[in-house]
């Protein structure tokens, strides 16, 4: 016995693709070609599910009760309405725009709302509600309490109202679906005006409760603002400030104040400065002989004779010019003009004494106005350092006020304020349906045809997951570890003989590729002893051994093929022999005649051994050495021993048999045998100690044709006849 090959021993054909009759297989099929090989195998399938699905979506279609769409179109703004006026810490955004209008469209679906729309329109005594849907079939029904009917009413509005925001607009359509046109119509414009009116109600409360709260905190200022004003007028009263006048600012903050020490001081420094004045003025006339300013009357007199005199000396020295110093006329007026002279003396002696009088009296108001001034610059200074804390109390009472004058400010307006005014205005009211809005026949066909299609796919899915048919060839390396020898169509033929008699027939041509394949399985080409086997019963391999020791003979090589299937025999079937009474089963029972069990039949290129009859326990006969001696006598006198054998799973046959011949080539029949049954059956052909050389997939049919293995591809060779071949 030889080891089994590696793949560098097969062909390059076997090395990751396969070739034979069938061309040259993927490594690994199309996605597209898999579903399109999917689909068409189970188009039946696929074609009841859908039709059935139709049948279905037309069924209900015309068996559904005709429904009514009203729709109310409206436009809900953002409210500017600020009740602080207080400015945010960020301006409007997008977000809060989204979250806003998103929180609208959730308030428009709400129970509470339907519950307002309920009650406005008293839906529960509605008799026209009630017949639209059906709430007052049977007695049961007839005795439910106002609460169960307003709960029922309520589900129903909640289930057949619908909320459309139209994208990129502030506009919302609501949609209210019912048997009844009118009623629909009534209950979409009914659900809008209790939508603004529950608008109103909660902005009015939003007032309210404002007007509630500037109450009480206007209560608080009023208290704090009499507490901090009365102890500002008590201090002041304590310390002896008495404010005359103040200076407030454009909020009502007083400035500056001015107290009645400073208008004291202010005014005894005014007349300070002009005693002064006037003392320096007396002292200065003093000092230069001027005129006593308290006498006026002295100063015009004397004023008055000095203009007589100078006009007097100006006429003197004009006739002077013209007459002596004697002329009587001129001496007259010299004695006038020292008689001026002499009285203007008097009186400017009498004007030097009241200049002292006058000096004296300005020093004297002079003294007395400084030592005022001084007594109130203590005073004012004494004041000014109370003031810090009368300043602290003013500003106490300042913000108190401006505090108390803002909330006050506030509450007027909020009292005048228009909260009747909506920040949701109805654009379209909703108008009767002219027809119905469901059902849609054709919609309803569409998505049944589309529902169809998806179970469908589910359904194949499912199937195609829960099937492990081997359906691609190419895997069986992948899968098995196993080398894949050869590819046999699924052909009509009744006779095989017939078909491998056709050199150009694809059953032909696919026998050869795997016996031009089984030449690289050992050292010294095609294994001297070899068995058939699969999975279970009729995958093909009994027509396969019969084709290989067929084309094996052609090629000049002596052939001799033992049918040890003896529980289910069928070799004598295909060379269509009747007779099967002597075979393989005697010989292992004992008799030692080996040309009495080999047979000859005519057109058959190569001898063969049958069953023989039936043994009671044929894994007993199995088990001797007889099967192994045979097999070495026939060795010697052909050049390869084919035999057919059993299936393995529910059999001990198998294992006995591989453990005497050379190499066991697996067959497994496309769309059919499960991976974990093969690979549990190779399973027990090694522990056999069977050397398993390699796979052959037989009855490739039109569902492999996404793998490149499909009925009549490759060569292109037709088939001249009909009939079903063997498949043991």
């Amino acid at each position: 016995m030889t080891d089994q090959p590696s793949a560098a021993v097969l062909p390059a054909e076997e090395q990751g693709t396969d070739r034979g009759v069938y061309g040259t297989g993927p490594a690994k099929s199309p996605v597209l070609l898999e579903y399109w090989r999917i689909v068409r195998h189970n188009w039946g399938l696929i074609a009841l599910i859908v039709g059935a699905a139709l049948a279905f979506g037309l069924a209900a279609t015309l068996l559904a009760t005709p429904l009514y769409t009203a729709t109310t179109r409206v436009e809900i703004s953002r409210p500017s309405d600020n009740v602080t006026k207080v400015d945010g810490v960020r301006d409007d955004e997008f977000l809060q725009n989204l979250e806003y209008y998103q929180t609208q469209y959730a308030l428009l679906e709400a129970r509470s709302l339907a519950e307002r729309v309920v009650r406005a329109l008293r839906l529960y005594d509605d008799g026209q509600f009630a017949e639209a849907y059906k709430l007052n079939d049977g007695g049961a029904d007839q005795a439910r309490t106002r609460k169960q009917m307003e709960d029922t009413a309520v589900a129903i509005l909640l289930d057949n109202i619908n909320v459309a925001p139209i994208r990129g607009s502030s506009l919302v359509d609501v949609r209210f679906t019912s048997p009844d046109p009118s009623l629909s119509r009534k209950i979409a414009n009914g659900w809008v005006a209790q939508f603004i009116e529950s608008e109103l109600a909660r902005r009015y409360s939003s007032s309210a409760d404002a007007r509630v709260f500037l109450e009480e905190r206007l209560n608080q200022l009023r208290a704090r603002l009499e507490l901090s004003e009365r102890n500002l007028v008590s201090y002041a009263s304590n310390k002896r400030i008495v404010t005359l006048s103040s200076t407030n600012d454009e909020n009502g903050t007083t400035t500056s104040e001015r107290t009645i020490a400073a208008a004291d001081l202010e005014e005894l420094n005014k007349e300070l400065n002009q005693a002064i004045a006037a003392r320096i003025s007396a002292e200065s006339r003093l000092r230069n002989g001027g005129v006593s300013e308290s006498a006026g009357a002295s100063r015009a007199a004397v004023a008055s004779l000095r203009e007589r005199r100078s006009l007097l000396q100006a006429e003197y020295a004009k006739l002077l010019n013209q007459f002596e110093p004697g002329y009587p006329r001129l001496q007259a007026m010299r004695s006038e003009i020292n008689s001026l002279e002499v009285a203007i003396r008097d009186e400017l002696g009498r004007s030097g004494s009241d200049l002292q009088a006058d000096f004296r009296i300005a020093k004297q108001r002079e003294d007395a106005l400084r030592t005022r001034v001084e007594a109130l610059k203590a005073e004012l200074i004494s004041e000014r350092g109370d003031s810090i804390q009368y300043g602290i109390l003013r500003r106490e009472a300042d913000t108190n006020r401006e505090l108390y004058n803002a909330l006050l400010q506030r509450y007027k307006e909020i009292g005048v304020a228009d909260v009747r005014k909506s920040n949701v205005s109805v654009i379209d009211a909703a108008q009767q349906p002219a027809g119905p809005s469901s059902p849609n026949l054709l919609v309803n066909l569409l998505l049944s045809l589309v529902a169809g299609i998806a179970i469908s796919g589910g359904v194949l899915f499912a199937k195609e997951s829960l099937d492990q048919a081997l359906r691609d060839p190419s895997a069986v390396k992948q899968l098995f570890g196993l080398p894949l020898l050869g590819s046999i169509p699924n052909t009509d033929a009744d006779d095989v003989i017939e078909q491998l008699s056709v050199r150009s027939s694809a059953l032909y041509e696919a026998y050869l590729a795997l016996n031009t394949n089984m030449r690289f399985l050992t050292s010294h080409g095609v294994p001297r002893s070899f068995l058939l086997t699969s999975t279970i019963p009729n995958e093909g391999k009994s027509s396969s051994a019969f084709a290989v020791a067929k084309l094996l003979s052609e090629t000049g090589r002596k052939v001799v093929m033992i049918d040890a299937d003896m529980r289910n025999p069928s070799l004598h079937k295909i060379v269509n022999v009747r007779g099967n009474e002597k075979g393989l089963s005697d010989f292992l029972s004992g008799d030692d005649d080996i040309a009495g069990i080999v047979g000859q039949t005519e057109g058959l290129p190569f001898n063969h051994i049958f069953a023989g009859r039936m043994p009671p326990n044929a894994a007993q006969l199995l088990s001797s050495d007889r099967l192994k001696l045979l097999i070495e006598r026939l060795t010697a006198d052909y050049d390869h021993v084919v035999i057919d054998a059993p299936p393995v799973l529910g059999l001990a046959d198998v294992p006995l048999i591989a453990s005497s011949v050379e190499g066991v080539i697996f067959t497994i029949e496309a769309n059919r045998a499960k991976i974990r049954a093969i690979s549990g059956a190779l399973q027990r052909i090694r522990e056999g100690d069977g050397n398993v050389l390699g796979v052959l997939v037989t009855k490739l049919d039109h569902r492999n044709d996404a793998y490149g293995y499909g009925y009549g591809y490759g060569y292109g060779y037709g088939y001249g006849a009909t009939g079903k071949a063997a498949d043991q």
